[in-house]
């Protein structure tokens, strides 16, 4: 049907679109924990930092599966990790519901991050960037998106299976989905990227190269960034659900919050797309940062239902933007061929971070019993990030040229 299979052709946006439904499907596994997690705190009896403790493993699963399948990709293609991210959510979720204890429960969703929703983030981000030049920025923001969709989609839906037939059965109606679905549009993307010459490939970093850094202090400080927004960014996303809980507004409050904070942040990952393409990623990745610091502390001034659901939305509409920067940075910034290993990199460490975050959070509200120190820890992180953006910054060509323009006519002068 498609002749053409070419960069940038149609063929590479069928590419694209299945692969934010193969994203929106596989990712239902960082959220379906958070959902749960007061459900399983009262099934399990245990307090709000252990009950934290899957949603940690996940994170960290997903963070460490993502190098191996970023990988794989490299190497076989795209198609492979996804069969074996469909395999290992299915039996993920059939466990998570067998489950008679936390240390099970948290298990099955380690399995389910390691190579379950890691085979849906990193290797498709790696595969979409092959396939694009010209809209590579908008291309890997919506690609990107697909986590966000899960999140938009898959709270109000489980909370809702949750109240007519429990968790567990919830559980098991989502491995059915995953081992069914997922297996058949996998099969789509069997096809591997365009040819890229190691010429081309050289040229490709001559000319996209922002940053006037070393390789290896640029990976290094990425992946620092990445913890550090995603610590931050924890906060709201793991702990909403609960804390509205806290306020007695309800779980289902916090699950509505939930899904409109990570709503508006598909249209934020949509915008920052249409941004990088423009300004690069890593103005992309500043502007983001100061914006989520904004909305965090805003969380910390307002706990009224109303505004919660304001600045729940600001949240979304803020953040989104963060997490593609750091792809769209690695392929300007690197060769191609490397480019699954070290998106692969960069974004377990920001799952790291949100494991981090979910855990640490959970243990400051049983410290303090409040969440108004959590959120100023998101701030002190936050801040982290947007120093290491802002030097990423100062360190791009735009702003090196205009300096040494600036000494050179400062040296003519004299």
């Amino acid at each position: 049907m498609f002749r053409n299979r070419d960069v940038d052709s149609p063929y590479a946006w069928l590419r694209l679109g299945i692969s934010i439904l193969l994203s929106a499907i596989g990712c239902v596994g960082m959220w379906s924990v958070v959902v749960v997690l007061p459900a399983v705190q009262t099934t399990f009896h245990v307090d709000r930092a252990a009950a934290s403790m899957p949603f940690t493993l996940t994170m960290i699963g997903f963070g460490v599966g993502g190098v191996v399948m970023g990988r794989l990709a490299d190497r076989f293609g795209v198609m492979l990790p996804l069969l074996i991210g469909a395999v290992s959510l299915g039996v993920g979720y059939f466990l998570a519901s067998l489950s008679h204890g936390l240390t099970e429960f948290s298990a099955a969703y380690l399995l389910i991050g390691l190579f379950g929703v890691a085979a849906t983030y990193v290797p498709l981000i790696a595969d979409v960037s092959h396939w694009f030049e010209r809209r590579r920025g908008i291309a890997v923001a919506l690609c990107a998106s697909g986590n966000y969709i899960a999140g938009s989609f898959w709270p109000p839906l489980i909370e809702t299976l949750n109240r007519a037939q429990g968790w567990r059965a919830t559980h098991v109606t989502v491995a059915i989905l995953c081992l069914t679905v997922m297996p058949l549009l996998a099969l789509l993307l069997r096809g591997r990227p365009p040819v890229h010459t190691a010429e081309r490939a050289a040229a490709a970093v001559a000319v996209n190269r922002r940053i006037d850094l070393p390789p290896g202090v640029l990976q290094t400080l990425l992946a620092i960034a990445g913890l550090a927004c995603c610590v931050a960014m924890s906060m709201p996303q793991v702990h909403i659900v609960a804390y509205c809980s806290d306020l007695g507004y309800g779980a289902i409050r916090g699950a509505e919050m939930l899904s409109l904070m990570l709503g508006f942040g598909i249209i934020s990952r949509i915008g920052s797309g249409f941004l990088a393409d423009r300004l690069g990623g890593v103005a992309t990745l500043a502007i983001g940062s100061a914006a989520q610091m904004l909305a965090l502390i805003l969380y910390m001034l307002s706990d009224g239902l109303t505004s919660l659901y304001v600045i729940s939305a600001l949240f979304g509409l803020f953040q989104g933007g963060l997490v593609p920067s750091y792809p769209i940075i690695i392929r300007e910034s690197f060769p191609v061929q490397q480019a699954g290993t070290r998106v692969g990199i960069v974004i377990m460490m920001t799952l790291l971070g949100m494991a981090l975050g979910g855990w640490l959070s959970g243990v400051i509200f049983d410290m303090t019993g409040s969440y108004r120190i959590a959120f100023a820890n998101g701030v002190a992180w936050n801040a982290l990030n947007l120093l290491i953006a802002l030097y990423l910054l100062a360190r791009s060509p735009f702003i090196v040229r205009r300096s040494a323009t600036a000494r050179h006519a400062g040296s003519a002068a004299e």
